[in-house]
């Protein structure tokens, strides 16, 4: 009976200790559409080793909304991508468990890890010999990478931030309405001249949307 009862206590312990580690202690206040706390942890600890603070390029992960972007682009795609994703996800959050990340710690979850230990584990994944461990850390990549081109403030320190180009409207405008847009939207009643051919000069006014100081 005594056997029984610490077997019992044992089974409990360990599914309580899977349970907090798998779902537990994450504390994310930010808001979100689509991905769970633990989701956007993974993210926010993963974007910000991979494009860190004062690195090369000036705005961390965190600063480039990378994980808001994960956040709306993982509500957008088709529900089998998306449970994919989300297995990816899991996957690097608690790979830790089987392959310890090097220095003190090292089996905590990776959104738990130091920056130095996070650094070193992606690297680990990126130099690995074994080829479906470098194409987990390639698929994660991408989806971060995604993330952190489309803020303004990288485009322009990498200047590839869109130019203000007025467009002339010719008459396709005027029978067309912009992607994905009714009929309704068409905005254009005439159309305008051709553009004169002068060429656009280096360092011209950015796009609205991209505007901001130039690094």
């Amino acid at each position: 009976m005594l056997i029984r009862f610490l077997l019992l206590a044992a089974l409990l312990a360990a599914a309580f200790w899977g349970l907090r580690r798998l779902l537990g202690g994450y504390s994310v206040t930010e808001p979100r559409v689509s991905l769970a706390a633990r989701e956007w942890a993974l993210v926010a600890a993963t974007s910000d080793a991979m494009f860190p603070a004062g690195g090369p390029v000036a705005p961390s992960g965190g600063e480039a909304g990378v994980p808001a972007y994960v956040d709306r682009y993982v509500g957008s795609v088709p529900s089998g991508i998306r449970l994919l994703m989300r297995l990816l996800f899991l996957l690097f959050e608690q790979a830790t468990l089987f392959v310890r990340a090097p220095g003190s710690g090292g089996r905590r979850r990776f959104s738990d890890l130091d920056v130095d230990q996070r650094v070193a584990v992606l690297e680990a994944w990126r130099t690995s010999g074994f080829f479906p461990k470098r194409l987990v850390f390639t698929s994660l990549r991408a989806i971060l990478t995604m993330g952190y081109l489309a803020d303004p403030a990288v485009l322009r320190s990498l200047d590839l931030a869109p130019w203000d180009i007025e467009s002339p409207v010719c008459q396709a405008d005027l029978l067309y309405p912009p992607v994905g847009r009714p009929r309704s939207e068409i905005r254009h009643t005439e159309t305008t001249p051709p553009s004169d051919g002068t060429p656009l000069e280096i360092g011209g006014p950015l796009h609205p949307d991209y505007r901001g100081a130039r690094p």
